[in-house]
């Protein structure tokens, strides 16, 4: 007993000399308030309905490390999206706070991050009435410019090595071509059941919710093209007007660069637009399978 008595001795002095260190730890990533993660009741008065949004800050230009701050709104003065939430924060309380957006409509793609855990856009993300806060990130496992903004550089010089753009063989050809009375090209010509294959990849907006949600592309980055870049691939191999599609597929037939796709199928889950880049790489699979056997 004597022993087991000196044991438990050593083990609290050994816990007591660690506190200061675990605790300088924690206060690397801190949020403004203790008790940020709760709605405070002296707040709600008056019919204000506050809000808690705790943002990921991070300035390169700082010294300090990431941090997450806190702020209050009243959701009686706020739009109803996060993106809303984050003009006002960024109007009224704080202008340091670094974001992208431009469009407000799911068009451009700028305002794509992680809302509660969820890759989405700011504008389409509606705030959650029912709960007391709201947790916003950057892309998970992307470089961060500052606070919200991720660094893009990776994922646009992937999507230019898939060269997307309409490619012919023979541009002096007139074949399948609209052609004007003093002999002008005007444009390619599909007819409408070549059209419809399209439909759930033109509409891809390029956000990458969709590669950053793939734990495949998290620890691949740098080789595997991610669900995003894959699904525009396919869009122009599947274009009918498109004469490269032998070079295109041999291009993929990697395996890297496509297989390492694990169908988790997280990508066509949190794309915010609901397309389906899961599909398109499988059929991506399938392309490349019947160009070897032919």
């Amino acid at each position: 007993f004597r022993d087991m008595a000196a044991l438990l001795r050593s083990g609290a002095l050994l816990r007591a000399a660690a506190r200061p260190v675990l605790g300088g730890t924690a206060r690397g990533f801190r949020t403004t308030s203790v008790a940020s993660l709760k709605l405070q009741p002296e707040a709600n008065v008056e019919g204000k309905r506050i809000k808690y949004f705790q943002i990921y800050r991070w300035d390169p230009e700082a010294s300090s490390k990431p941090y997450v701050a806190t702020y209050p709104i009243d959701m009686a003065e706020c739009g109803p999206m996060v993106l809303d939430a984050l003009l006002k924060i960024k109007n009224e309380q704080d202008p340091s706070l670094t974001f992208r957006r431009s469009c407000r409509e799911g068009i451009c793609g700028s305002c794509a991050m992680n809302i509660d855990g969820i890759n989405t856009l700011a504008c389409l993300a509606r705030i959650d009435p029912k709960s007391p806060k709201c947790q916003v990130y950057p892309l998970p496992h992307m470089y961060v410019v500052k606070d919200l903004v991720p660094d893009m550089t990776n994922f646009y010089a992937q999507y230019k090595t898939i060269e997307p753009w309409l490619q012919v063989e023979d541009e002096a050809s007139t074949a399948n071509k609209a052609i004007e009375a003093d002999g002008t090209v005007k444009e390619n010509l599909q007819n409408k059941k070549d059209r419809e294959v399209l439909d759930g990849m033109y509409e891809c907006i390029l956000c990458a919710c969709c590669s950053t949600s793939c734990p495949s592309y998290w620890w691949n980055s740098e080789a595997y093209l991610g669900p995003a870049v894959l699904m525009q691939a396919y869009r122009w191999i599947a274009d009918s007007r498109d004469e490269s599609q032998a070079k295109r597929i041999e291009f993929l037939d990697d395996s890297m660069k496509l297989y390492r796709c694990h169908t988790i199928m997280n990508c066509t889950k949190t794309c915010p637009k609901g397309l389906n880049p899961g599909l398109a790489i499988a059929r991506i699979k399938q392309a490349v399978l019947k160009h070897n056997l032919s």
